[in-house]
């Protein structure tokens, strides 16, 4: 693997974020990518960890589409739509089930292990929802320009393992990464895909439902 220093100076003066923006082979804008840095200084803290996250589910889909948890933490998985639904995962990383329900199930699940949980509707065959579960306490999901927002202070600065993701890998179970020297607490990282991405997607719905 090999590792690279980024000197690309400062966003801001105000700011204090390593900013990364993911681009596919071609060099366009990917939305979607989770990222996450690895390392003794990007743990979860006590607070992360104490959280309950959210994957909703509403207009018949998963919302966020991409969610990215620390391992060890409890997510719940409330329904805003006005019809019933039943989410599972067949996934590795963890399987479960939650059969068909409205509003918000009585408790939430744990994910302890980490890797990519892949998330279906057994009711709504086009719903598709992601969740990382990561060792990393710094992680978020590229916008439309491809950018994350990666939060950190000056006590983080030093070597790090950048890691990327992507729904359109040939092989969801293995992210990319590169190693980095992180120098600024307020610097860019431009971070290419290294594969060619498959095709996205397509779903026909389907506006009747026997469940609502």
């Amino acid at each position: 693997m090999k590792k690279i220093i980024i000197l690309l100076g400062f966003i801001c003066f105000s700011s204090q974020a390593l900013e990364v923006v993911v681009s596919d082979d071609q060099g366009n804008a990917i939305k979607g990518a989770a990222v996450w840095l690895t390392g003794a200084k990007w743990q979860a803290t006590s607070e992360q960890k104490a959280k309950v996250y959210s994957m909703g589910q509403k207009d018949r889909a998963f919302v966020p589409h991409t969610l990215v948890v620390p391992s060890g933490t409890l997510a719940d998985f409330p329904n805003f739509d006005s019809i019933l639904h039943h989410v599972y995962s067949f996934s590795k990383a963890k399987s479960f089930e939650l059969k068909l329900y409205r509003d918000k199930p009585l408790a939430p699940v744990s994910f302890t292990q980490q890797g990519v949980v892949e998330l279906g509707c057994n009711i709504h065959d086009w719903m598709l929802g992601y969740i990382l579960v990561v060792n990393s306490g710094v992680y978020g999901v590229s916008d439309e320009q491809g950018k994350v927002q990666l939060a950190l202070d000056s006590s983080q600065l030093g070597n790090a393992q950048l890691n990327v993701w992507h729904e359109r890998f040939e092989n969801l179970d293995s992210p990319e990464s590169q190693l980095l020297t992180i120098t600024h607490v307020s610097q860019v990282v431009n971070y290419q895909i290294q594969q060619t991405l498959l095709d996205r997607l397509e779903f026909l719905t389907d506006d009747t439902d026997e469940y609502e």
